[in-house]
């Protein structure tokens, strides 16, 4: 996906983890605004992956990520923009996708 999306990653140990439910409600409400900027979401739960064909082994191994939550935003340059332990606010994801310098190109 590098140079044609973002990508999010939002890790968690299973799907009944509460930070993963919390982000997910955030990605739906913020979804609508959205649709422009390019983003794949890739979630990793446990040992599956879904919006991506890698392994989860691999993406946890290349990533860094911890066994509880995680959530990183990559650039599409491919370099981590954002990490944290916490769900990303909607507002966060949005201010650090419009200042990257190839979202302000494609606004032009």
């Amino acid at each position: 996906m590098k140079w044609e999306r973002r990508v999010l990653i939002v890790a968690a140990p299973s799907e009944q983890d509460t930070l993963l439910a919390e982000q997910r409600r955030i990605l739906v409400s913020w979804k609508a605004n959205s649709d422009d900027r390019d983003l794949t979401i890739v979630e990793v739960i446990g040992d599956r992956v879904r919006g991506a064909g890698d392994t989860a082994a691999s993406i946890r191994r290349k990533y860094r990520l911890p066994s509880p939550f995680t959530a990183i935003l990559i650039g599409k340059d491919g370099g981590e923009k954002l990490r944290s332990a916490k769900p990303f606010p909607a507002a966060v994801l949005e201010q650090t996708i419009d200042a990257m310098p190839m979202r302000r190109a494609g606004q032009r």
